[in-house]
């Protein structure tokens, strides 16, 4: 049995958990690791990617930040949360405002840190990461539409550092043997920012009732439910420009199919938006999602599923 000590001891380390939203990261990492295989670098080995040091402190770095990102975002957040998330915020509330500074502050500087190794240029722009966090979850997310702009931005930073990583050596000369491979990377990021921007937006009508009481600007409270209801869904209507790009013009092999499910997904998405005026409601759409974008991160293998059988050959013949 447990004492009384040692169960509040797990209980803070459970609400530490539920602060940096512990269960997001290994999903983040996998989907760095994903994407630089199969999107980024389709080119280069799995193995030499898998076991690239300087990669790794690139990813471990990214999660981190964002881990360190949602402490913050909770700190300021933590009136507001009272009121949406009654539950979760009575277990956040178990590490107290000054320890969550204290890992804020450890981890923003373990990321540099690990950034600094790999090269100046990484170190900027972590460093520049880490800035825009604080500035948005202090000030940007206040506002309408800037404020859903910024955090779906921000929800897509790691993917480029992933990408500056692997073309900081190509020079000008060979940027115009890469267009192809640009506009894919591109397309890619472009339906995954309309995701989480779709996303940041439903979040605003889930939260209505907080924000409204902590004076926070978003667009259902400055203007009203139905402007933002057909903000969403013109958005949702132009996921169809990258999924077009993606399907038809270049090769994505069998993640095709993510994509028609997506579709078909996206289209009962919004007829049962326009039914929606209740917290649970926007809840479930919210689900649907995040369900949408961490299947996308597991699909990303069906780009190439030879890359795995691959690895199962090299790893037994090892």
């Amino acid at each position: 049995m447990l004492s009384r000590q040692h169960k509040l001891l797990v209980m803070k380390i459970v609400s530490l958990f539920s602060v940096v939203r512990g269960y997001n990261i290994p999903i983040i990492v996998l989907a760095q690791y994903l994407s630089a295989i199969f999107i980024l670098a389709p080119e280069k080995r799995a193995l030499d990617i898998l076991l690239d040091f300087y990669l790794f402190l690139i990813v471990f770095a990214s999660a981190i930040t964002i881990a360190s990102g949602y402490i913050i975002n909770n700190f300021y957040d933590s009136q507001k949360d009272l009121i949406n998330r009654p539950n979760k915020s009575m277990l956040d509330r178990l590490v107290s405002q000054k320890t969550k500074l204290t890992v804020y502050f450890s981890l923003n500087f373990l990321a540099v840190l690990m950034a600094s190794i790999v090269s100046w240029r990484a170190f900027f722009f972590f460093s520049a990461y880490i800035f825009l966090i604080w500035f948005y979850s202090h000030k940007i997310k206040k506002y309408p539409i800037v404020g859903n702009l910024t955090a779906a931005f921000m929800a897509v930073i790691p993917f480029f550092a992933i990408l500056l990583y692997f073309y900081n050596s190509i020079s000008f000369e060979e940027i115009e043997n890469h267009r192809s491979h640009f506009a894919v990377i591109s397309a890619h990021a472009m339906f995954l920012f309309l995701l989480l921007l779709i996303r940041e937006m439903i979040k605003d009508l889930e939260n209505l009732k907080g924000d409204l009481a902590n004076d926070y600007h978003t667009i259902p409270i400055t203007y009203n439910e139905k402007v933002s209801k057909q903000i969403i869904t013109v958005l949702t209507l132009l996921t169809i420009i990258p999924v077009y790009i993606l399907v038809n013009i270049y090769d994505v092999g069998y993640m095709d199919i993510y994509f028609y499910v997506c579709f078909v997904v996206l289209i009962f998405f919004l007829l049962y938006l326009w039914r929606s005026n209740s917290k649970e409601q926007f809840l479930l759409l919210h689900n649907v999602l995040k369900f949408l974008i961490v299947s996308g991160v597991f699909c990303i293998v069906l780009i190439n599923p030879s890359i795995l059988w691959h690895g199962r050959q090299l790893i037994s013949n090892y």
